[in-house]
């Protein structure tokens, strides 16, 4: 079988493990070939290869980001882009693909089964949002980067009697803040799924003040004030209709300045949570996600999407996971609040 394999949406460590262990699996057990597809969509659109044997693997389980390349190209947005890659597949001679990524990619991964292409998708997004799986690689790497940001900032914040805010990934779902900011003695964490109310918030920071500590906020990127304003960085969508979220941290600090007298700074960590060499359990959850796709490849379960539940990789139907976002759980949040001011 000749398969294609593609990398799509942001960048994040764990990809090319999941590639790896993809091609060494499917060279080695199943004596299959691969061709690569350049910068996700776009690659079996414009018909962008790239030799993918196991020679172009070796070396790669550690390194970040994809050696494929990725991008945020919606084939449904394009005139002709579905009809492109059903060209581009046949001539090159595709049997099936395996499509690497998140809700957005997977979205076009699950249409492209409806019409007819043989697919499989594996998991992929920091923020931990698809539905269907416990967790996604990728995002224990970005909770570790935060979490040292904070571990550092606490020190910097005692010692100029700062509150500091920490904003990071997390455009509809606080996972990153969530874990990131137990795991590192935030005092205050806001999350996409609790609209805050800034008076309470002010109170945190004052009441930490009063400890003779200092506070650190741990905020979403998508997290939003009760009155369910949004703020933006600036209003353009990209190709799958996604605002670009950004500025809720700079929002927060002048606020708490104004309102409690007290200096306030941002540390905005963005693409930093994506780059790097994935974590341990990164380069593992992608490894066995990528053993696992194979397989249902060579089984010909099309349309479907390996997932994480429990210690076992299941297969599940590529719809149940871009649906619905799986979203924080108001308990989980409610745990973390014992903590805040």
């Amino acid at each position: 079988m000749r398969i294609g394999v593609l990398t799509g949406g942001g960048d994040c460590p764990g990809l090319n493990a999941v590639i790896r262990a993809v091609v060494r699996k499917g060279v080695s057990v199943y004596g299959h070939e691969f061709v690569g597809f350049r910068d996700g969509w776009r690659g079996p659109i414009d018909g962008l290869t790239s030799p993918l044997g196991v020679q172009e693997v070796r070396g790669i389980l550690p390194r970040g980001g994809t050696i494929l390349g990725s991008s945020r190209t919606n084939p449904f947005k394009m005139d002709g882009g579905v009809e492109k890659i059903e060209a581009n597949l046949k001539d090159l001679g595709i049997d099936a693909l395996i499509a690497i990524g998140g809700e957005d990619t997977l979205g076009v991964a699950t249409k492209l089964h409806e019409h007819g292409v043989h697919v499989v998708g594996v998991p992929k997004t920091i923020d931990n949002d698809l539905n269907a799986t416990d967790f996604t690689f990728g995002f224990d790497t970005a909770v570790n980067v935060a979490m040292e940001a904070i571990d550092r900032l606490h020190t910097t914040a005692e010692s100029h009697h700062r509150a500091l805010i920490v904003e990071v990934m997390g455009r509809h779902a606080g996972w990153i803040a969530l874990h990131a900011g137990m795991a590192g003695g935030a005092n205050v964490i806001l999350i996409p799924e609790v609209p805050f109310d800034i008076e309470k918030v002010c109170e945190y920071v004052e009441s930490r003040f009063e400890s003779h500590y200092s506070p650190i906020l741990v905020v979403s990127e998508g997290a939003t004030p009760a009155e369910g304003t949004m703020v933006l960085a600036d209003g353009e969508l990209d190709s799958f209709g996604h605002v670009r979220l950004g500025g809720i941290g700079m929002v927060l600090e002048k606020e708490i300045e104004k309102r409690t007298g007290k200096e306030a700074r941002t540390t905005v960590l963005g693409h930093i949570q994506r780059g790097g060499t994935p974590t341990a359990r990164d380069r593992w959850l992608a490894t066995r996600f990528g053993l696992h796709a194979i397989d249902a490849v060579n089984d010909g379960d099309w349309g479907t999407m390996v997932a994480l539940r429990g210690t076992e990789i299941d297969r599940v139907p590529l719809g149940d996971a871009t649906t619905v976002l799986k979203l924080v759980d108001p308990h989980l949040y409610a745990e973390a609040e014992v903590f805040f001011g």
